[in-house]
């Protein structure tokens, strides 16, 4: 193999690592608001709706997921949320 390839393989698994560690951040988020709303506890749903936002926003600019995902997540997560009040 070249010296290249063995390079782009080990930037590869870096890049790889670091957009898991992303999406599992976001996608636990979500999961504790979809909790939230589930026990109809409106304090902790927000909270973890704004960071959900959040995380689903920074993945976006870093292309881990596409910008429309990411705007069709937090509108569901909103509607979800606006059905508590």
């Amino acid at each position: 193999m070249k010296k290249s390839a063995e390079k782009r393989t080990r930037q590869a698994k870096v890049a790889r690592m670091r957009n898991r560690e992303t999406k599992s951040t976001f996608r636990t988020a979500v999961k504790k608001f979809d909790a939230a709303c589930a026990a109809g506890d409106k304090a902790a749903a927000e909270e973890n709706f704004k960071l959900s936002a959040k995380l689903l926003d920074s993945a976006a600019s870093k292309g881990i997921i596409h910008r429309n995902t990411a705007d069709r997540k937090k509108s569901r997560m909103a509607l979800k949320f606006n059905k508590l009040a």
